[in-house]
This record gives C-alpha cells, structure tokens and sequence, in this order.
C-alpha cells in the first residue's frame, strides 16, 4: 500500500509546520507529518497524512507564506492532482499518472450492478480510453499553467513546456516521484 494524503510545497523563512492553519490542526499533526529535505531558497515539501489537508488551507498558506503554493492530493501512491496557487489568485492543477487518473475518473454506467465485472468488459476499456484522451488534450493547458504558476513564484523561466507535457504524461510506479520531478523542472532548486 503506498502513500495517501498530500504534498504541500511552499517557500518561508520559517517551518511550513508553524503555519498558522496547521498548528491550529492540533498538537498531534507532527506524527502526521513527514518532512522533505529542504531546497534552497526556503522552500520546503510537507507530506501529510490523509485527512490532515483541506482545500480551503491552499490560500491561506499563500497568505501566510506570501509565495506561491502548490499541494498534491495523492492517492496510494499511483494517482496525483497537483493544484497550484500563486500570490494573485490564479490557479492551475494537472494530473500525475494520466493512465491511473483516468482509470480513476471514469464514470461507471448506471446500469452497472457489479463494478468488478464492468472494469473487464470492452466498454469500460473505451470509457477509459476516452477519459485518458481528455486528460491527454489538457496537458497542454496544464503544462502552460505550471510555468506561469513557477514564474509567479519567482523562478526563472528555464524550463521547456515540451518537457512539462512529457513529465505530466508519464507514468511513474511512485506519484511522489513524478512529483518532485515536475518541481525539479519548473526550475525550482533541488533538494541537497
């Protein structure tokens, strides 16, 4: 079983664990909470236990870093949906694995009394391949999104979209890897 939870991603002269909104998660949060080795520059990668991250947290730790933020919503280790949020409020969010994300977003028919059966059939091998080419289509839009996102938050603008694209259509066995790789190409200085 991999990991399931989420990758909070943020620049601050301080521990991303005294924000504000994640102290008030309680005393407790630190046996929730795995630290990356940090990058230059103070920037810094949380990992948090599933339950531990809301969606409402993104601006408020924009706000309270005063720097673009980006979280990973990941699920056992294989799907990823990356959400970024910069200090003027624009948004982007792509997913990692597209094959897994698709298999995950596919709309099962209502018909369907057993799900087990349905992923067999060639019917849901079609659903599939038509939700992986909706993703597919995204990834441009996606790609573009994350370099505006990484300019936003300061980083100099030394990566090839083409490479965003190719990263964000890989398949990767661990997500949190693919991850740090997106980060690692956006420009942002790696991990000692």
């Amino acid at each position: 079983m991999g990991f399931s939870g989420h990758l909070v991603f943020a620049r601050s002269e301080r521990p991303l664990l005294e924000a504000p909104l994640l102290v008030s998660a309680g005393p407790g949060l630190r046996d929730e909470v795995h630290e990356w080795p940090p990058r230059p520059g103070g920037w810094q990668t949380l990992q948090l236990e599933q339950g531990v991250w809301e969606d409402d947290y993104l601006p408020a730790l924009v706000e309270w870093t005063g720097a673009a933020v980006c979280v990973a919503d990941v699920s056992d280790s294989s799907v990823a949906l990356v959400t970024g949020l910069d200090t003027n409020g624009r948004r982007w969010q792509a997913w990692l694995n597209l094959d897994n994300a698709a298999a995950l977003l596919v709309e099962e028919p209502e018909d369907v009394d057993d799900v087990s059966l349905w992923v067999t059939t060639p019917e849901f091998d079609e659903a599939l391949r038509r939700k992986r080419a909706e993703l597919d289509a995204e990834v441009p839009a996606d790609a573009e999104g994350a370099l505006v996102w990484a300019s936003a938050a300061g980083v100099r603008a030394t990566a090839q979209q083409a490479r965003i694209e190719e990263l964000l259509r890989a398949q990767e066995t661990f997500v949190e890897e693919l991850f740090d790789a997106l980060l690692d190409q956006l420009g942002f200085p790696e991990a000692a």
